[in-house]
């Protein structure tokens, strides 16, 4: 298997309501470890992990939403497709569907994405 660089992990109140979420949003269970309450999920080339509070990484209280002051961004193939599908599933959306424009030095990229949260809050942010 392979590790990309960068993996978030994330505190959640609930591993069965939070994979459940992940499962329906397309993620695939890489490996999991039910005895630690651990998940390893994939989106095409996004990793995350999930494991629910056991106070081993808590820096301070958890209190909805998590993960404050953070998105996660991850590049999909297919943004509208997700974002139709979560639609007709009646996913709730933090921001709906746009095209942002971000300068990265002297070029303009134009990003097609859109903004969901988690079961704990934290911030979703899909994109092509």
């Amino acid at each position: 298997m392979k590790f990309n660089s960068l993996i978030p992990e994330l505190s959640v109140s609930n591993i069965e309501i939070s994979k459940k979420f992940y499962l329906n949003l397309g993620f695939k269970i890489k490996y999991e470890r039910k005895e630690n309450k651990f998940c390893f999920l994939e989106l095409e080339e996004n990793q995350i992990m999930i494991e629910e509070i056991n106070n081993n990484w808590n820096t301070g209280t958890l209190e909805y939403p998590f993960g404050r002051g953070i998105n996660i961004s991850m590049t999909i193939s297919n943004v509208d497709n997700l974002y139709n599908h979560l639609i007709k599933n009646k996913v709730q959306i933090f921001r709906k569907l746009q095209v942002d424009e971000y300068r990265v030095e002297n070029k303009i990229y134009k990003d097609k994405e859109f903004l969901i949260q988690d079961p704990d809050g934290y911030l979703l942010r899909f994109t092509n």
